[in-house]
């Protein structure tokens, strides 16, 4: 079928359709088939929301089953089964095994919705206004969750003063090519020398906001002793300390969170994307108790907090969690990613590898370059998409549940799709 009806009616505001032009028709696990029946093997995974793979068998049918049974659908933010369920099996998989205390927020439908509610709560414990995010950061893109991106192509369509939002260097594991904006432990001592000086200018913060692994960035992996620095940093200095686990989180860097084992304590965490498992819409935050009690009824709210479908799904995907063996073979599969990119960079000694799990990328240096590689990709069968402050970053981010024939298949059409360009 042709685009025409797509590209004559939809807004011009569409971006990945116009990497992978082509019109899709059905999915299955790390697959993607369209209309003319050519198989596309998935490596972007809804930017991190199917980390469970299109159209699981087991959530299908629960989805199924609870739609034919007349399950709730929509109920606002009442009461279910569905969501009794949901929160019972979270608390039982994530939370107890961790000993970790929070309440369940649940915000929506997305996760800059997450952020918004996470800002809104720490300025009403502080009663500060100033929240401190990161240079490369990604964090959404309605306005106070847009302050707290970084990249000027979103910024610069917001049409009004982003205020409220400092941004400051991020704790990179090791230097990442081309940035000049500072990094490593280095930047956390000169943040702390900042608010330590009274003549600084700057007031404390209501919140110190990161991202473990800076995705849509070009993912940046800071350092544990980093993320340690910074936590102490907001304690030292009254403000909550929040991490956006959203993209990193769910499984995907081969723990539930993505800081799991860094002995990290967040007041507050936003979670979106995977959470859901099978695609459709949800957004959670985590917040300590005695920030929660801050909230009035209704304080923060919206048509779809917690869909019903999504918790069933939801459910279904927490499951995956109860055999630690799942985890183990996200990091083995993301072991496998990570030594082909570093084989492939082998080859071209300016790109540069990074990632973490199965959150692995492949930096460019050059934008123009990555822009093409991606469409070489699209072209042999490949889904992969850009990220980074010019697109220079091709950033593979399979299902977890992808087959090793897939994987390998996959990594072999990138690879066969990078010679290309570069021999071009």
């Amino acid at each position: 079928m042709s685009m025409q009806v797509f590209e004559q009616w939809e807004s011009e505001i569409r971006a990945y359709c116009r990497v992978a032009p082509t019109v899709f028709h059905s999915a299955s696990n790390a697959r993607q088939v369209d209309e003319q029946g050519k198989s596309y093997i998935d490596f972007y995974a809804g930017a991190g929301v199917l980390n469970f793979g299109h159209n699981d068998p087991k959530m299908k049918d629960a989805i199924i089953d609870y739609i034919q049974n007349d399950g709730v659908a929509h109920s606002l933010d009442m009461y279910t089964s569905a969501k009794r369920t949901f929160i019972s099996k979270f608390v039982d998989t994530v939370l107890k095994p961790r000993d970790m205390d929070y309440r369940l927020q649940f915000v929506g439908p997305t996760g800059t919705n997450a952020v918004e509610a996470a800002l809104k709560l720490a300025r009403r414990v502080t009663g500060r206004n100033q929240v401190v995010s990161f240079h490369h950061a990604f964090h959404g893109m309605t306005l106070g969750s847009l302050a707290a991106t970084a990249n000027a192509h979103f910024r610069n369509a917001a049409g009004v003063p982003l205020d409220n939002v400092v941004h400051q260097a991020f704790g990179c594991e090791r230097p990442c090519p081309g940035c000049t904006l500072g990094c490593g432990m280095d930047s956390l001592e000169r943040l702390r020398d900042i608010y330590a000086d009274p003549s600084s200018g700057y007031a404390p913060p209501a919140a110190i906001l990161v991202e473990t692994i800076q995705a849509e960035g070009g993912v940046r992996v800071a350092s544990q002793a980093w993320l340690k620095g910074i936590q102490d940093l907001a304690q030292d200095l009254g403000a909550l300390f929040i991490i956006d686990d959203i993209q990193a989180g769910s499984g995907r860097t081969g723990s539930y969170f993505s800081f799991d084992e860094m002995g990290l304590d967040p007041d507050i965490i936003t979670l979106a994307k995977g959470l859901g498992g099978f695609g459709t819409a949800i957004a959670m935050n985590l917040n300590k108790p005695e920030h929660d009690k801050h909230w009035r009824p209704g304080e923060h709210t919206g048509t779809f907090r917690g869909q019903n479908l999504s918790f069933v799904a939801g459910t279904v995907a927490l499951g995956f969690f109860d055999d630690p063996a799942f985890m183990q073979e996200t990091r083995r599969k993301g072991e496998v990613i990570q030594k082909r990119l570093e084989q492939i960079a082998a080859k071209y000694p300016s790109f540069d590898v990074r990632g973490r799990g199965m959150m692995q990328a492949i930096d460019f240096i050059d934008g123009d370059l990555s822009k093409r590689v991606a469409r070489e990709c699209f072209d042999r069968g490949l889904l992969a998409a850009v990220c980074g402050p010019r697109g220079e970053v091709i950033k593979l981010i399979p299902p977890l549940t992808i087959p090793d024939d897939d994987l390998a298949e996959g990594l072999d059409l990138f690879e066969q799709a990078v010679d290309a360009q570069m021999e071009g």
